[in-house]
């Protein structure tokens, strides 16, 4: 072999155990690591460096004057910080007052105040019988008897109340404890022993009956002119028929649940789906018209080349966390592309804490973020030639050009937001709950864990009571009209979602 064909090989070899060097460190950070993105800059232009002696020893000119302030500030004698006390506890707790007496004998003495000392205790939850006696008459005269009717439930054969099988969701969707945890916790604190296999048909019942409320869901999402989209895997488990054998073999197969979230009236819905492919998406929005932020998954452009109507936005956070990941194996590059994202988000937080207007949002965007965002582009198109495309940094600029279309589109209207952070937090319990009860027990079993945790997340977003809410739809959705099942999503009334 000759000595150039042998330099290409090592190259390429080099080549490659970079980049192996970086997947391996990336592994051990999210194994390990924090998982935190904060980006902090090598000097900080406010500070002085005391390592710079021409800075550190500068001293102003005597013809110069100095300005001076004088600054006062008070403090008690003990130089110590007075410490802001504790939470005052909410008003709407129930009170048990206790009077304690001395021991000793206080005659002859006179009551001049007291001392109150308030502390939280906690009363386990209860279960109860409620029984529902209904009297029956029978008339003298035709001899016939008569009963009232049983008051509407929502499962009309099943023994737990509204109230219980709210809480039995709740446990299994928002505290992430599987049904046989909570049958171990009803057995253990109330001695009632319900199966696993029992809960897990009430849950059932209860998606059943919610299913067309979920459907309405769907369609007041999709019907908003502004939506974010985002994927998430979650296995399940799935039965395969063999004619030898029985029962049939099972397998543990990747799903995805597909999350959508309007940012108008912030609710949220999750649609699981069998696979990652755009059949998904492309039946959930393909009558959609208006704004879909996303990440950079390929199946977005293609849903967006079948419906014109849709105008992709792009997530910073996204492209900014590629530049975070190259930090280590291309410091100096990673860092100049930090410290202007660094740029970008201080406006888009000046915007936020100043509460602008979508107006004056979309005025300082055009002003201040666009010559950022143009100024990086150039600088990334100069020097995407100097790194090899497989290292983090030649990732991240590839992702950054490829993703550039959508990028830029955040400026041109003030009502769009700067990534797609906001529906990520959604999938959150999502996260959480697939690693206590590991996968779903079928396709079905998936499609009712996405339709409880889209009306859960909603209520989230709107800072609505789950229990409360459950609670009282199972109480009137049996009876409710079908063409006003609108009315029963979570907030419709709090802030004019209709």
């Amino acid at each position: 072999m000759t000595k150039k064909i042998l330099q290409e090989k090592y190259k390429e070899v080099k080549q490659e155990n970079t980049a192996l060097k970086s997947e391996i460190n990336q592994l051990k950070k999210l194994i390990y690591g924090s998982k935190s993105e904060r980006f902090i800059p090598s000097q900080d232009s406010s500070q002085l460096n005391i390592f710079d002696k021409e800075k550190a020893e500068e001293k102003p000119k005597e013809d110069q004057e100095v300005e001076k302030e004088e600054i006062t500030y008070q403090r008690d004698k003990t130089g110590k910080r007075n410490h802001p006390g504790r939470h005052k506890f909410p008003l709407h707790l129930e009170v048990e007052e206790i009077i304690v007496e001395p021991d000793f004998d206080t005659t002859g003495m006179v009551k001049i105040g007291e001392e109150v000392t308030e502390r939280l205790d906690y009363t386990k939850a209860s279960l109860k019988i409620k029984r529902e006696i209904r009297v029956k008459y029978k008339s003298i005269e035709t001899e016939k008897i008569q009963i009232a009717p049983l008051p509407s439930r929502a499962l009309p054969k099943c023994i737990a109340t509204n109230s219980l099988l709210a809480h039995i969701m709740i446990s299994k969707m928002i505290d992430h404890l599987p049904f046989y945890r909570q049958a171990q916790i009803f057995s253990r604190d109330f001695q009632w022993n319900v199966s696993r296999g029992t809960l897990c048909h009430w849950h059932k019942l209860v998606c059943e009956l919610m299913e067309p409320l979920y459907q309405v869901l769907i369609k007041k999402v999709t019907r908003s002119n502004y939506i974010n989209a985002d994927e998430s895997p979650l296995k399940v488990l799935e039965y395969k028929e063999v004619k030898d054998k029985k029962p049939p073999d099972k397998k543990v197969m990747q799903g995805y649940m597909w999350v959508y979230r309007c940012i108008k009236s912030e609710l949220v819905f999750f649609n699981y789906r069998k696979g990652r492919g755009m059949h998904g998406p492309k039946e959930i929005l393909k009558n959609y018209s208006g704004y879909l932020q996303c990440d950079g998954y390929s199946v977005y452009d293609k849903m967006a080349k079948v419906n014109p109507a849709i105008k992709l936005v792009g997530c910073h956070a996204h492209a900014r966390r590629k530049f975070y990941e190259a930090k280590d194996s291309d410091p100096k590059r990673a860092n100049h592309a930090l410290e202007i994202y660094q740029q970008i988000y201080a406006v888009e937080k000046k915007l936020r804490n100043e509460k602008s207007t979508p107006e004056n949002r979309k005025k300082t965007r055009q002003e201040s973020t666009k010559p950022l965002l143009e100024q990086f582009k150039i600088w990334v198109e100069e020097e995407c030639v100097n790194v090899t495309p497989k290292s983090p940094m030649g990732k991240a600029m590839t992702y950054f050009q490829n993703q550039w279309h959508k990028l830029i589109t955040v400026i041109e209207d003030g009502n769009l937001e700067i990534d797609n952070n906001h529906i990520e937090n959604k999938i959150r319990p999502l996260a959480l709950g697939r690693k206590n009860y590991m996968f779903a027990g079928s396709h079905s079993g998936a499609h009712r864990l996405a339709m409880m945790y889209s009306f859960f997340a909603s209520c989230k977003a709107k800072d609505i009571n789950p229990q409360i809410w459950l609670t009282e739809t199972l109480d009137i959705i049996a009876d409710h009209p079908v063409n006003r099942l609108e009315e029963l999503l979570p907030g419709y009334e709090q802030d004019g979602i209709a």
